[in-house]
């Protein structure tokens, strides 16, 4: 909803608004805040909210520190839920921007807002409908996140059986009081694992609903005595926590994905966009699979995507193609998970979508056979590749991939690709309890 500077100053004064929570997001999908006081959401809401961007990792240096936050006025919203006895406390989603008066070029909100303007000149808006799946889990006496889970539910259970039924519903409620348009929510397939899928929006909003999203559904599972995580794999040996991606794109009003004369109902732009989504799909899992732990999940037998090949009938390949077709036509990219960054895993999808329009990239031929039963004979003759298997492999594709590192800038791509290093290398050198078990009696 559109707001003006001075209705949100008078919903603040009339719904008792203590503080004001003016919300960005650092590179690595993290969501922050400066808190003010409602005395000072006038000097916010004109953009003269200023904070230190060295502290925040990625950003800058000590040197160039000062940045400014613009908040995006149709964002205003009151949380449902009351800070002690405080008042209520409200939140705006912000732009970074420079001293200067320029868009930061490491917000990650500014790179999405780029890509989608690179769309438009070609005529195209973007709307993209996630759905993150996520774990609730037992705290321990101190508070402190378990591995316990709550019930022993599987894929749509329900009460008595699915404990964490109640915390869901809370969950569901207060997105509704928050705006969202719920479409489903149900338990997943793991004991303890549920999704709560809400209504596309244009992709701006629709990665701000992400990170409002994962703030809800931590916040209230805290509520019920349970920690939700969004890690893709915490347990060994049960499906992980994905972030399937449905997307499209729109032209004159209309999905351009859709065209009743073509094959199957879709349109070249349709085809190119998957033929630029599987060229690009290795690198582009280095931002929509973004930690060590993703690709825990991407692997085989887990009904995990990690073959790249499309399909409309069936669920084993990297992209699948839902069969309703009309305005509702759309392209689903099944690697993601909810550690991302929704604003650059976005802009990253749609710079491979566009890459494919504007080069006409042919995809290759569906493979509408479950893959997952395949021989490696059977694999080999189709071609099928899969993406990478460990971050380091991930981060090696990235650096060859010119479309990717452009979509995200190279303020970013330097700070994320140096970062990652450091995680990998750290990951790398721990002894795991797999290996003390494993080696330590037998050598």
């Amino acid at each position: 909803m559109n707001y003006t500077a001075e209705e949100i100053l008078s919903y603040a004064k009339n719904q008792g608004v203590h503080f004001v929570r003016l919300q960005f997001t650092d590179i690595f999908g993290v969501l922050k805040n400066v808190a003010i006081s409602s005395n000072l959401l006038g000097k916010a809401l004109q953009g003269e909210m200023m904070f230190d961007g060295s502290s925040i990792d990625g950003f800058v240096r000590i040197e160039e520190s000062d940045m400014y936050l613009r908040p995006d006025l149709s964002s205003w919203n009151i949380f449902p839920w009351k800070m002690g006895n405080h008042g209520a406390v409200a939140r705006l989603i912000c732009d970074v921007y420079n001293p200067d008066g320029t868009p930061f070029h490491g917000d990650p909100r500014n790179i999405l807002k780029k890509q989608l303007q690179k769309a438009l000149d070609m005529g195209y808006t973007m709307n993209v409908g996630p759905e993150a799946e996520f774990f609730m889990f037992h705290t321990d006496e101190e508070g402190k996140p378990t591995l316990k889970t709550h019930d022993r539910a599987s894929y749509f259970d329900l009460a008595p059986v699915d404990l964490g039924e109640e915390a869901r519903r809370d969950m569901v409620l207060t997105l509704e009081e928050m705006g969202f348009e719920i479409e489903a929510c149900h338990h997943e397939v793991a004991p303890g694992q549920h999704e709560i899928d809400f209504k596309y929006a244009d992709a701006l909003h629709a990665a701000d609903h992400v990170q409002t999203f994962k703030l809800v559904v931590r916040t209230i599972a805290q509520q019920h005595g349970l920690h939700a995580t969004f890690m893709p794999k915490p347990i060994y040996g049960i499906a992980g926590s994905g972030m399937h991606v449905n997307q499209s794109l729109f032209k004159d009003g209309k999905n351009a994905f859709y065209d009743i004369a073509g094959k199957d109902q879709l349109s070249k732009e349709a085809y190119w966009y998957i033929g630029g989504l599987l060229k690009h799909a290795k690198a582009i899992s280095a931002i929509t699979n973004p930690t060590v732990n993703s690709y825990k999940r991407l692997v085989p037998d887990y009904e995990a995507p990690v073959y790249i090949a499309w399909s409309e009938k069936n669920r084993s390949p990297l992209i699948r193609i839902p069969a309703k077709r009309g305005s509702s036509t759309r392209v689903e990219l099944r690697n993601p998970d909810p550690t991302c960054n929704p604003y650059l895993a976005f802009a990253v999808m749609l710079a491979a979508g566009l890459d494919g329009i504007a080069n006409q990239i042919e995809p290759p031929a569906a493979i509408d056979t479950n893959i997952y039963t395949m021989s490696a004979e059977e694999k080999k003759k189709n071609g099928l590749q899969t993406l990478p298997s460990s971050l380091k492999e991930a981060l090696e594709e990235l650096a060859k991939d010119e479309v990717i590192q452009e979509a995200i800038g190279p303020h970013i791509y330097q700070r994320l690709l140096a970062a990652k290093k450091l995680e990998w290398n750290e990951y790398r050198q721990q002894v795991s309890p797999w290996e003390v078990e494993h080696y330590l009696a037998k050598y």
